[in-house]
């Protein structure tokens, strides 16, 4: 099975890490599997950078504290000139806007809007998000701040004071140069393995994670989101494919759970390493669905 999944990559000169495990319970007239029994692994315990899927972290943290009742899901936040950073959602607000943190917890998860899960993170708490790692047994899962902290380093990296300058400046830098930044290095930003972050699914997926109300709002926010070329893409219809994505120059990466109609669910994680720094490969998500569900077939003895 490694061999089919490094295939499916190899063609494409990709380097990838794969966890695809089923999760507790099984089918419906199976017996029920401890998560890791059956599993499909290509160098899942590598710990590699997560970029924006530390969000499912960020945002099971809201969960918790609203259903803790430490924080009011309507309250409103102000966003900003100030606030926004670069990306999609309320980031590209041309004028003031003034959202819930709820609202702010579905923009960071459905499209990924950076500027929605900076704003959260302040709210939550930064410091908080490591302890929640420790508390679910996510120990080499490393939170380095959030996305202001990862502009701003990559910024300081390449020397340039403003995103405009930073814009002009790094389509001129070699590889090598853009490989040394500290975002790129999984010692230095926030990291993880696919296996902790399938086990952080699972655990969600299980209402493991936190109270069962918590974890089902998470399960919600992910399963709203709007990109479908990565995992989704290699799945057919009737299954149900919730995740979130991860994207750096280079870097494709995605985690999230297949649902069957049959009851069998399926915790995946794929993170895909290019040569170059293209940040748009549609055939780079597509290989990424496919070898997701080849793993997945293959635990259903498909």
């Amino acid at each position: 099975m490694r061999e089919r999944i490094d295939g499916i990559f190899d063609r494409l000169g990709i380097t990838a890490n794969l966890h695809v495990v089923e999760l507790a319970g099984g089918r419906p007239g199976g017996s029920a599997r401890v998560d890791g029994g059956r599993e499909v692994a290509v160098r899942a315990d590598e710990q590699v950078v997560i970029a924006s899927i530390f969000k499912i972290l960020l945002v099971l943290e809201f969960a918790r504290q609203v259903v803790a009742g430490q924080l009011d899901p309507r309250e409103r936040v102000l966003v900003t000139a100030e606030d926004r950073l670069g990306g999609w959602g309320i980031a590209g607000c041309a004028d003031d806007a003034e959202v819930s943190l709820r609202d702010l917890a579905y923009f960071a998860m459905s499209v990924s809007d950076n500027t929605a899960a900076d704003l959260l993170l302040r709210r939550v708490g930064p410091d908080l998000l490591p302890m929640l790692a420790a508390e679910l047994g996510l120990s080499r899962t490393r939170i380095v701040g959030g996305p202001r902290q990862l502009a701003e380093s990559m910024l300081a990296d390449v020397g340039a004071r403003t995103e405009a300058e930073f814009a002009r400046i790094f389509p001129t830098l070699p590889v090598e140069r853009v490989r040394a930044m500290r975002v790129f290095d999984p010692a230095q930003t926030t990291a993880s393995t696919a296996r902790e972050i399938t086990r952080l699914l699972g655990l969600i997926w299980r209402d493991e994670a936190g109270p069962a109300q918590a974890c089902a709002m998470v399960r919600e926010w992910m399963s709203r989101q709007l990109f479908w070329t990565r995992l989704a893409s290699g799945f057919p219809p009737g299954v149900r494919v919730a995740g979130k994505t991860g994207t750096l120059p280079g870097l494709h990466l995605e985690a999230g759970v297949a649902e069957y109609p049959d009851g069998g669910r399926y915790a995946i994680a794929v993170f895909a390493r290019m040569a170059d720094l293209a940040t748009r490969r549609i055939d780079v998500d597509l290989a990424m669905g496919e070898a997701a569900r080849t793993a997945v077939e293959a635990l259903r003895g498909e």
